[in-house]
């Protein structure tokens, strides 16, 4: 049923919302600044100071962010939608005239007042999610540092609407029939950028209509969505896009243009994705022979003498390990969750480099090259490129196969 996954997405947005507000009781335009090794969401990156915020403005007030000099290592301040779509990014790149300094933020077609001085920013509606994040890159400290001089400004007389409830489900149950119980209203809070939204949405609608026509129909409705719809879902979530060797990865996140499939799945596994100019995620569910990984067996990635990650970024890389189907972090005596450029690899005999996955640390194998796995269980892995270069964006480079070993 094509109106669930359209309707899905955002109902994973709503939910993570509802659960910053309402259970972590941050509050809007106040910045949560993570503690490193830690994030409460899907697929944390552990390789940066996070920073995230809910910002709201008004016709009336602007929010005003407040993004600090960062140079010698990456940084960015993204904006995203309430459909989980970049609205921005503040950096370098992106800002080169003004990578730093003061960002008012206001909704689009509205004229509030905003510091001299600062750059203008529209928001499609009144909220937004910053998720900034500076580079660790060896030195925590200073990552620290610069992660607490982002700061926001924003006046107590902003109206700000609470989240919109949604109802309680899980990776593994997602949402149901549900979902339909009040779409119009869901809809109303905030505009989808997908060219064919509209579309959509009088879909959407219509099944809406057509489930509160009777109980029967309801009852069609929430079968139809739990035998087909779910289950599809949870398919397309094990490899979709342009696969290779294990690997999956798509090449509209941040920015879907119709593919309201790929939004689901980006969002279900790692809601706040960024566009490929900044960030390309590979996520490897399987090995290269298409079986799913096992936590109790044995792989290797091993990338040529010549060919590590590192000559394929401009920013950085890494290779994080989750439990599936929730994407957490899985804890190991080591505490070591993920591997990068600034790891220490240690080179093969032949100059080659082998990234292992085990449950116990294989014969022979250094320390600093082994990630260890959850026995028994199932896993995923991401492997993060930030500022990929042109072969990685074209789709001419991907990471070595994962190889089961045993």
């Amino acid at each position: 049923m094509s109106s669930w996954h359209y309707l899905y997405g955002r109902y994973l947005v709503l939910q993570q919302e509802n659960y910053d507000i309402n259970v972590e009781k941050v509050g809007y335009n106040k910045i949560k600044y993570n503690p490193l090794g830690s994030a409460q969401f899907v697929n944390p990156n552990l390789d940066v100071a996070y920073l995230e915020a809910w910002l709201a403005a008004d016709k009336d007030h602007a929010v005003i962010l407040n993004v600090p000099k960062v140079t010698g290592r990456y940084y960015t301040a993204q904006l995203l939608d309430g459909w989980g779509e970049v609205i921005t990014n503040i950096n370098e790149r992106t800002y080169p005239d003004h990578p730093y300094g003061k960002f008012a933020l206001v909704i689009k077609g509205t004229n509030p007042p905003v510091p001299d001085g600062a750059v203008k920013i529209e928001l499609p509606s009144a909220k937004a999610k910053l998720l900034a994040r500076v580079e660790l890159k060896g030195s925590p400290k200073v990552a620290v540092k610069l992660q607490h001089r982002f700061t926001v400004d924003a006046s107590p007389d902003t109206q700000i609407d609470p989240p919109f409830p949604v109802p309680s489900f899980t990776p593994a149950a997602p949402i149901g029939g549900e979902i339909f119980d009040h779409v119009s209203e869901a809809l109303a809070t905030y505009p989808d950028a997908m060219p064919k939204a509209a579309e959509y949405q009088a879909a959407a609608l219509n099944v809406a209509n057509y489930a509160k026509s009777s109980d029967a129909a309801r009852k069609r409705v929430n079968d139809v969505v739990k035998a087909k719809a779910i289950p599809a879902f949870l398919a397309n979530a094990k490899g979709f896009g342009t696969q290779r060797d294990g690997w999956s990865v798509t090449y509209v996140a941040g920015n879907f243009g119709n593919d309201y499939v790929a939004r689901d799945i980006v969002n279900y596994g790692g809601l706040w994705a960024n566009v490929i100019s900044e960030a390309i995620y590979f996520v490897g569910l399987s090995d290269s022979d298409k079986q799913p990984l096992d936590g109790s067996k044995t792989y290797e990635i091993r990338f040529p003498k010549g060919e590590k990650p590192d000559g394929h970024v401009k920013g950085f890389w890494s290779v994080t390990l989750y439990s599936v189907p929730d994407y957490r972090v899985v804890p190991n005596a080591l505490h070591r969750y993920n591997l990068n450029n600034v790891s220490h690899l240690r080179a093969n005999a032949d100059g080659s480099t082998s990234i292992w996955l085990a449950p116990a640390r294989p014969k022979n194998v250094p320390q600093s090259n082994w990630l260890p796995t959850p026995e028994g269980k199932g896993f995923s892995l991401n492997f993060r490129t930030y500022v990929p270069k042109d072969e990685v964006q074209q789709g001419d480079w991907f990471p070595a196969p994962i190889k089961a070993v045993n």
